[in-house]
């Protein structure tokens, strides 16, 4: 087999982690609003649990509660916001092997993760308990900027680097 077909089959299978993170980002949406909110709850309860035991802060299940419910909504948009930060790097790297470089790269990236973001709010109107909302969508959008932005800002420093 030439380099050439190796590098093909290469490019091919490298859009297997977007696939899988969409998978990963459609099965989220597919749980009701009660089993999402149950999850989401569950990781900020586990969260001021850690911060219970780093700072050694004494408190009882009802303070850890009254503080995991004061920032679920916020480790929920956080979620929203690292889910599409890794989506727009497992956009980009394939599209990169394509030659894809700088602002191309960027709004072609951005672009790639706001159609998923519609269908995934989309996908949500039809689950019990679950809505489409442009808020999410406007989350999943500085998500997928932050990803871009980062792989095109590497990926100049390591052209740099590659032509010196």
């Amino acid at each position: 087999m030439t380099r050439l077909n190796k590098m093909k089959r290469f490019r091919i299978l490298s859009w297997i982690p977007a696939v899988v993170l969409l998978c990963i980002i459609f099965s989220f949406s597919a749980q009701t609003g009660t089993e999402s909110g149950s999850l989401s709850y569950r990781i900020s309860y586990k969260i001021i649990e850690w911060k219970k035991y780093l700072l050694k802060e004494q408190k009882d299940p009802q303070q850890i509660a009254f503080e995991a419910e004061q920032i679920h909504i916020y480790v929920r948009k956080i979620a929203h916001m690292t889910e599409y930060f890794l989506l727009a790097c497992s956009f980009a790297f394939p599209l990169y092997l394509y030659h894809i470089r700088g602002i191309r790269l960027f709004f072609l990236t951005i672009s790639l993760c706001l159609i998923a973001a519609g269908l995934d709010e989309y996908h949500q109107s039809f689950v019990d308990g679950r809505g489409p909302s442009v808020k999410d969508v406007g989350i999943d959008f500085f998500g997928a900027v932050f990803g871009s932005g980062i792989y095109v800002v590497m990926g100049q420093v390591f052209q740099k680097k590659r032509l010196r």
